[in-house]
């Protein structure tokens, strides 16, 4: 039976042959298929190459680490020794340092040292320009006071810090003396803190004291000083000024001595394989899991992922909204790997108008801005056209990430901001600090859906046994070793919870959480998340973060909050509570709830709607039941979202099912 092309989306944009060959991964593919004998088309084949880089994962990584002059000579052999998931050993015997290799573009004169490798952005403030070299010198000066404090190899350095250059300083600085970084932005709650950072246990805080959001101050004095109470490993507190600039507090060091003494950073040559940094997952079934990936992985990888999917390079300004606390801050800070000036943000995604993004853009001349799904569908919805309002000239590219992006937003990016900008949509996770799908300038944009799997991904979607599926929803699944794959998880020992995490119900596949759909033409779509991590505008928080905060209300008995992916691209976000008999949910209960979320947990995952209910059913070994509700708020019949026979209370069910019911018919 043929095909009904008349249901296939609207192509938005299309390559010609003169823009591939013009592009970092046409030149690197006509070098590969040089130095190997490879045809894989003139101009270039997207899917000939995508084919060959996961068939021989060996030639492609040797490839791209003397194309991108990271590793230059290393034969093919040599490359992926130990190829099962987990424990994939890339590079065995090599040595780099990730903040040499993002610092080197000025040394070897790629980039002129005297342009910026940052531009700050501030709600309060107008844009700064950190020069190449007054980077080099500051994460020398940074780099010396860390081993001046003791820090060695494999310690930890935690920052409570805003998105601001003092972060990336920070960051680069322990990179280079080889010790551990890990972050949380500072509109996170003392709980939510100490339960990534008590993990951990650093031995060095850079903490800010307050941040702006929204026009707004916002005072973190009194969490900081219950962090360094609450965190006996913290040798020093190195403190930022943010709002009060002219206080230190007692005990600390203030950042402008740690970065008095600029000099030429001295960079640890570090393993393959030597940790760099720890990011978090959500935390949805308990304290969030400590993902742990080294410096080589994440240098490769990023210079396949911003150099030759996203043609980024010197001379380009790169910008994605993001907090400390999501991974694409660190990927963000990575385009510094490929020689671009990175532009810091810091304040809210859409303050003080909803084209802050766009007039910040226009304001620092960004040829690649990245955002949220949710950021572009508000903008959509608002009605704006900012190509009209905004000079975008310098615009090339837009990214999204965070959540599937609708066809009608992707519609609208090309008639109300600029008919010829690339947009790529991309999906990946913390995980990986990656994408698994997305985009790539040798293939067309089509309304809804990502390009194509990324190079060296192996990605597909499987049924529940585990088999290949086409055209269906699947499980989206990775089967072959990627170098950005955690080296472990912060305290699992025996690898225990990272196999249970990524590597059930198939050993040796890595199942991510995601619906995926691949097309018959190639192209795939994402639904949302298999699981019940909250995901709302990118940063991903778990549901026992919520928990803990709503909790701590007396009259809150019990509780459920899910987040909600909509056909439209929207997200619906409940939160349903229990109340003792008698008890009503009142507007100063519900503020008070509210209240609580915010403070202690997050701002960014204040629900939607808080709905009273009369229980709240869980698995019969006392789980919550999260994904089921979910699906029967995304209009999964009842019979395919739950096993009634697994539940707690059956009957405690039926009023979710009605609510759904009520909800899918208005």
């Amino acid at each position: 039976m043929s095909a009904d092309t008349s249901a296939e989306p609207a192509v938005l944009w299309r390559p010609t042959p003169e823009s591939i060959r013009a592009t970092r991964l046409a030149r690197f593919a006509d070098r590969v298929a040089r130095r190997r004998g490879l045809d894989l088309g003139d101009p270039p084949d997207y899917d000939a190459i995508w084919r060959w880089s996961v068939e021989h994962l060996d030639q492609f990584w040797a490839d791209v680490a003397e194309w991108s002059g990271v590793l230059p000579g290393v034969a093919d052999d040599r490359v992926l020794t130990r190829r099962e998931m987990p424990g994939a050993e890339w590079f065995p015997g090599t040595t780099l340092n990730y903040a040499e290799q993002a610092l080197r573009h000025a040394a070897d004169g790629a980039v002129d040292g005297t342009s910026p490798a940052l531009i700050a952005v501030a709600e309060d403030a107008e844009p700064v320009e950190t020069s190449w070299a007054t980077l080099r010198a500051q994460v020398g000066a940074f780099a010396a006071t860390l081993r001046r404090l003791g820090v060695q190899r494999g310690d930890r350095v935690a920052g409570y810090l805003p998105n601001v250059p003092e972060a990336v300083v920070a960051f680069l600085g322990a990179a280079a003396v080889g010790a551990v970084w890990s972050s949380c932005a500072p509109d996170f709650g003392t709980r939510s803190v100490l339960d990534r950072f008590a993990q951990i246990e650093p031995t060095v805080l850079v903490a800010v004291d307050g941040y702006r959001f929204n026009g707004k101050p916002h005072d973190r004095r009194d969490v900081v000083a219950e962090l360094r109470d609450a965190l006996p490993s913290v040798r020093t507190t190195i403190a930022v000024p943010r709002l009060f600039p002219d206080e230190v507090p007692d005990g600390t060091l203030p950042w402008a001595e740690a970065v008095a003494d600029g000099q030429e950073p001295v960079f640890e040559q570090l393993p393959f394989d030597h940790p760099l940094w720890i990011v978090y997952s959500s935390g949805t079934t308990g304290l969030p899991k400590g993902i742990v990936h080294g410096h080589g992985g994440v240098v490769l990888e990023q210079h396949k992922q911003l150099g030759l999917h996203g043609d980024v390079g010197p001379g380009d300004r790169f910008y994605w909204y993001a907090s400390t606390a999501w991974i694409m801050w660190n990927i963000a800070t990575s385009a510094l790997l490929v020689g671009a000036t990175v532009v810091v943000h810091d304040g809210a995604p859409a303050y003080p108008s909803v084209d802050a993004q766009f007039a910040l853009a226009a304001r620092t001349r960004l040829t690649y801005l990245g955002t949220s799904a949710g950021y572009l569908t508000a903008c959509e919805k608002a009605g704006i056209r900012p190509g009209d309002t905004h000079d975008l000239s310098a615009l090339c590219t837009i990214g999204s990430t965070g959540s599937p992006l609708p066809a009608s937003a992707f519609s609208w990016v090309y008639d109300a901001v600029k008919s010829d900008v690339f947009l790529g949509s991309i999906s990946g996770g913390t995980d990986v600090a990656t994408g698994f799908v997305g985009s790539s300038l040798l293939l067309p944009v089509t309304a809804g859906e990502l390009q194509r799997p990324m190079l060296a991904v192996a990605a597909a979607a499987w049924d529940e046994q585990g088999r290949p599926v086409v055209g269906e929803l699947g499980e989206l699944v990775i089967t072959e070793p990627m170098p950005t794959m955690p080296l472990r998880f912060w305290s699992d020992p025996d690898g225990h919870r990272y196999r249970e995490a990524y590597f059930e119900p198939w050993p040796g596949i890595w199942r991510h959480g995601d619906w995926m759909e691949v097309t018959e033409r190639g192209t795939c779509v994402i639904t949302g998340r298999s699981d019940s991590t909250l995901n709302r505008g990118g940063v991903r928080m778990g549901t026992a973060d919520i928990y803990a905060a709503v909790e701590s209300i007396p009259e809150v008995v019990d509780c459920v909050v899910l987040g909600v992916e909509q056909p439209d691209g929207g997200y619906w976000m409940p939160l349903f509570v229990q109340l003792p008999p008698g008890e009503e949910l009142t507007d100063e209960l519900t503020a008070r709830i509210r209240d609580a979320i915010r403070r202690q947990a997050s701002p960014r995952h204040v629900p939607d709607e808080v709905l009273a209910v009369p229980g709240v059913p869980h698995t019969r070994t006392g789980k919550r039941l999260e994904v089921p509700l979910k699906r029967l708020f995304q209009g999964v019949d009842a019979a395919r979202a739950l096993n009634v026979g697994a539940v707690d209370d059956p009957a405690a069910v039926d009023h979710y099912v009605r609510l759904a019911q009520e909800r899918g018919a208005r």
